[in-house]
């Protein structure tokens, strides 16, 4: 019985860490709290040129903001040290949601959308589906918000 609880109360203490260190951590760049790769090691470019994530290339990569960014080739690499703000998430790829919200969470690089040439992280697909039914309300309170939260 004890093990049971042991257990229970560890796995609660490891989801309860995963889901609020991003929010304290308060990095210029969201991170997950295992790695240093900025949107979980994807590729920013592809967002914008393939219309979907594909995952990044260890042999493919640079630091831009003390993070690593990952590409799916030397191109994409290429198109982005040209112009990394183009291509970088907003908000540091935190939620999008979240940081209208006034708050930092964790952005998802599988829940993601471009608004007039903006790519958008959010925490999940039920965030994401809340964030675009008005999108344009949370974008101008994202970046009324931003970099406040994070400072």
């Amino acid at each position: 019985m004890n093990k049971r609880k042991i257990t229970f109360a560890s796995l609660l203490t490891l989801l309860f860490s995963l889901q609020v260190f991003p929010a304290l951590a308060k990095d210029e760049i969201y991170t997950s709290f295992f790695s240093n790769k900025a949107v979980g090691g994807y590729d920013t470019v592809a967002y914008f040129t393939e219309g979907r994530p594909v995952e990044g290339s260890d042999k493919f990569r640079t630091e831009y903001k003390d993070t690593v960014w990952y590409f799916s080739s030397a191109e994409n690499l290429k198109k982005f040290k040209a112009d990394p703000e183009k291509y970088a998430p907003q908000y540091g790829g935190y939620c999008a949601w979240a940081v209208g919200q006034g708050y930092t969470a964790s952005g998802d690089p599988k829940q993601w959308h471009i608004d007039n040439g903006k790519l958008y992280l959010n925490y999940d697909a039920e965030v994401k589906a809340e964030w675009l039914k008005d999108k344009a309300k949370w974008i101008e309170a994202g970046d009324k918000n931003w970099p406040k939260v994070i400072n």
